[in-house]
């Protein structure tokens, strides 16, 4: 297959409602050759990312919008903008290939159209954007509702988070402090060719100058490192965990936290691991079996306590809540149109309902450290404040940190160009009883 068509199908999905790029990109990707999988997923993550950009330029040099019925070929046509605009693809490349996908559609029909909407945007788009950039939507790459909530909540910065959202994400690594430590294997990395540095608010971390294939690092089939983004490593710090401590990871796929927990305190008595989808488990007792670490997984809901706890409580919990992704959009750009502005309110409902199913389950003098990749207050520091005003006992356990920005509640990372990804932390404790009376 084409990958230009392979990249038009997936996006046609997303923009058709029926599925993310992280669903629907796989299918294609089966029916295309291993040389062209790197371009096919370029271009599909390329447009996505670029969309309402790439969306506003077609508007402009069509004479009607497309049908619904013609949601391909809408998407072919992006992807072909895309290419004009984003890559070194030769022009004349990029709208001959785009444009012979038309009858792989089984519609020829568009193939003069397709023809002549791109040749007006190789002559026209660099004078044309200049003046479409003046509604944010199109200077931004946002979709409205999240542009204009970027700006409300962070009025000195949506722009620059935008922009971290609109580029691609640093390859970053975490370090097994049980296999060696950050600068023994920076070395190594130096003498295989590999160039990286130490991140600056995680002990664990290491930033690569490029990324590449995870076979190709030293130790990585021996869990020395893992994948993991900064703002995600810095969960096992904050849980302050000590030996013999029972630790819950709710919504734990796909493991990351789950492992670097593991990683961090030898002596943990148990970590019970529990995730909504029993199919994503799958990836987590892949990336514990290849650390050689131990945890009791579960599939569930992690509301249901009455069916999987054992009435054991739990000295240390995370809660790596479900959440709108806002934080991630540079990994994640189909989040751009898969996620609507009243998603985030039922996001909020059932991050309450997480924490209030899994309060119980905290012993006295225990600490829950609640998790989001959101840039947005609601999800954040709103939902603890509700939670706080809600539950006698429990308190906000402060931290002074380096990182991110101080909220009412909880500490917010924004996206950072080359750095960290957006996230949020707020850590609760639970009162003694004679402390709560």
């Amino acid at each position: 297959m084409n990958p230009r068509l392979a990249a038009a199908r997936a996006l046609a999905a997303v923009l058709a409602g029926k599925a993310s790029l992280a669903s629907s990109l796989p299918t294609q990707l089966e029916r295309v050759s291993d040389r062209d999988k790197g371009l096919v997923q370029e271009l599909a993550f390329g447009t996505a990312r670029w969309q309402p950009r790439l969306s506003a330029l077609a508007l402009a040099l069509l004479s009607k919008p497309f049908r619904k019925a013609d949601q391909d070929v809408e998407a072919l046509l992006l992807v072909g903008l895309y290419q004009l605009l984003y890559t070194r693809i030769p022009a004349h490349a990029a709208i001959a290939e785009t444009v012979g996908c038309a009858t792989a559609l089984k519609k020829p029909w568009a193939k003069g159209l397709l023809n002549a909407v791109l040749r007006r945007a190789q002559r026209e788009a660099e004078t044309l954007l200049p003046t479409l950039e003046k509604d944010p939507v199109v200077l931004t790459a946002h979709p409205r509702w999240l542009q204009k909530s970027l700006k409300a909540f962070w009025p000195d910065d949506w722009l620059s988070i935008c922009e971290a959202n609109n580029s691609h994400p640093p390859f970053t690594l975490r370090v097994n402090q049980r296999v060696t430590s950050r600068d023994a294997y920076l070395a190594e990395l130096l003498d295989c060719g590999i160039a990286g540095q130490a991140t600056p608010f995680s002990k664990d971390g290491i930033t690569l100058a490029t990324a590449c294939d995870v076979t190709a690092l030293p130790g990585f089939a021996d869990g020395a490192v893992s994948v993991q983004d900064e703002a995600a490593q810095l969960a096992a710090d904050l849980l302050m965990l000590e030996p013999e401590q029972r630790v819950l990871d709710a919504c734990c796929a796909p493991g990351g936290k789950t492992c670097h927990i593991l990683e961090s305190q030898a002596q943990l008595r148990e970590v019970v691991a529990i995730d909504l989808e029993p199919q994503r488990l799958d990836r987590v007792k892949a990336n514990l079996e290849r650390l050689k670490l131990k945890a009791s997984i579960v599939a569930g809901d992690a509301r249901a306590v009455d069916q999987w706890w054992d009435g054991q409580v739990f000295q240390r919990i995370l809660l790596d809540a479900p959440c709108s992704a806002t934080g991630v959009i540079r990994r994640h750009p189909d989040i751009k149109l898969t996620r609507q502005t009243d998603d985030i309110a039922a996001l909020a409902q059932l991050q309450g309902e997480l924490l209030d199913a899994l309060w119980p389950t905290l012993a006295e003098n225990g600490i829950l450290l609640y998790a989001t990749c959101s840039t947005l207050p609601t999800e954040n520091t709103e939902v603890i404040a509700a939670f706080l005003q809600r539950t006698s006992d429990a308190q906000e356990l402060p931290f002074q940190a380096a990182f991110g920005k101080a909220q009412p509640h909880g500490q917010q990372l924004l996206a950072q160009v080359g750095g960290h990804d957006g996230f949020y932390y707020a850590r609760l404790i639970k009162q003694a009883a004679t402390q709560s009376t």
